[in-house]
């Protein structure tokens, strides 16, 4: 049984977004290996709190990590 986990920090993610989230990754795996997988892949949202996550030293929130969003965005 595939286990997947999706680390974030709290409150970047919408709960309607976290569901979503959770459909296409099951959705993934059920492509590569077939629909017999759905009904034992197992899907997991674990959250951190905000500030108990950090990118070179540097403790994000869920702004900062929204910010980076919005830039790279710009970028594409």
């Amino acid at each position: 049984m595939p286990l997947v986990t999706i680390d974030v920090i709290k409150d970047v993610f919408s709960p309607a977004k976290k569901r979503e989230l959770i459909d296409k990754v099951t959705q993934a795996m059920i492509e590569v290996e077939g629909e017999g997988m759905r009904p034992v892949t197992w899907v997991r949202i674990q959250e951190f709190e905000q500030g108990d996550w950090a990118i070179g030293g540097k403790r994000l929130d869920a702004g900062a990590v929204q910010a980076m969003g919005d830039r790279l965005q710009q970028v594409a």
